[in-house]
């Protein structure tokens, strides 16, 4: 037997080294899902200014109608990923893909009024769970020493909302309203037929035993989860909150356009996606601890930095777009201990609840910034607000979660 093939039964046992040609095509085929799922997810929000113009709407309502998908695709990711630690995500890729297709199309073609919108923003709201399938399938797949890399990569798939914002306004008024859409329900349609002919759970992977209710119940009571729901919550929670404020607080303190800060909001997304990778590889080479302490003391800095608007925007620029740089990593990093601290039957569950923070953890910090600023006409305590949370989650990263992810180690 080869060095290497007895490493691979030395890391998961016979069954792995016969799979071992397999990881590298399993990651990007539920990449590959994440990003379209997120992608059709994310439908409605850069069309919300269109709709409010078409149906008449408030600016309450507009935000309700942009809102109800995430709010329902973070909470969602509780039970899916659930299911997916017992049903493995070769069934529930497919099928996840297969159901997003009909609010899509309904969307598309059917809807005409903030009801009708709304309840198929409600179902469009499964494209946002595939996060929860993603992860432990991904996990089961490489050892330990690789998955923070494996899963960094697989996160680039949030990606997916960027790809929306570039394209749907853009194929609406080129080719129809309802193109997007039906371009969106065809790659769907596409990736479910590709997922199942290939995506292959581990025939060694452990299926958890009892009803969901119970092995979620078991779930929350883990104090892992907690802590790290917090930390995910705070890192992308916070890419979550300026990629959906940053343009706002350019044009209102920086009198930029609409569409120069909506570039820049661009930029501050894609370096943040491109770093959620590069914090999984540091975890895999230094300890996913550090990292995060790095993430959050940087962020917890760049908070105070913003608070005081500098006159330059150039220098705002390059506050902003360190921030991407380390919530990226952070949210990297977090799932990096999700590996190390989880047991690997109840990964999907605890990747359900810390995913469904995270997304959650994006609303807040936007009601918080629109309030503070009606208030006092300036961002000041909402940016020293960030700063004080993100070092609360530094001060949990080198304690609480310290103190655990080395006892599971």
């Amino acid at each position: 037997m080869s060095t290497s093939a007895a490493r691979g039964e030395a890391e998961h046992g016979p069954v792995a080294s016969r799979t071992s040609a397999r990881p590298a095509l399993m990651l990007t085929v539920a990449t590959v899902g994440f990003v379209v799922t997120f992608w059709a997810w994310a439908l409605l929000s850069p069309l919300g200014a269109t709709l409010r113009e078409q149906l008449n709407l408030s600016s309450f309502q507009q935000s309700l109608l942009v809102a109800v998908p995430v709010v329902v695709g973070s909470l969602g990711r509780i039970p899916v990923g659930a299911l997916t630690d017992r049903l493995g995500a070769r069934r529930m890729f497919p099928v996840m893909a297969l159901l997003t297709v009909l609010p899509v199309l309904y969307l598309g073609h059917l809807a005409s009024s903030l009801a009708a919108y709304l309840v198929g923003g409600f179902f469009l709201g499964l494209g946002g769970t595939t996060f929860a399938i993603g992860v432990p399938f991904v996990n089961s797949w490489y050892p330990p020493a690789r998955r923070g890399l494996a899963l960094g990569i697989f996160g680039v798939g949030m990606g997916g909302t960027a790809l929306s914002s570039f394209t749907t306004v853009q194929l609406a008024e080129a080719l129809g309203p309802s193109f997007p859409f039906d371009l969106v329900a065809v790659v769907l349609v596409v990736y479910s037929v590709v997922a199942w002919l290939l995506l292959r759970d581990r025939p060694d992977r452990p299926v958890p035993a009892g009803t969901m209710g119970n092995r979620l119940r078991a779930t929350l009571r883990l104090p892992a989860t907690m802590q790290l729901s917090f930390l995910y919550a705070v890192a992308f929670g916070g890419f979550v909150a300026f990629s959906v404020y940053l343009p706002t607080y350019l044009v209102s303190a920086y009198h930029l356009d609409k569409s120069d800060a909506a570039l820049r909001t661009a930029g501050f997304v894609l370096l943040a996606v491109a770093m959620r990778p590069v914090g999984g590889w540091l975890s895999d080479r230094f300890d996913p601890v550090p990292v995060l302490l790095a993430a959050f003391g940087a962020t917890t800095l760049l908070a105070v930095l913003a608070a005081f608007q500098f006159p330059l925007l150039p220098v705002e620029t390059v506050v902003f777009l360190a921030m991407a740089a380390a919530l990226g990593a952070g949210t990297g990093a977090v799932f990096a201990l999700v590996a190390r601290m989880v047991p690997a039957e109840r990964v999907g569950a605890v990747t359900g609840v810390v995913g469904a923070a995270g997304g959650l953890g994006g609303f807040f910090p936007p009601l918080v910034m629109g309030l503070v600023y009606g208030l006092t006409g300036s961002y000041f305590v909402g940016f020293l607000l960030l700063a004080a949370t993100a070092a609360g989650a530094g001060v949990v990263s080198g304690t609480a979660v310290r103190r655990r992810a080395a006892l599971a180690h």
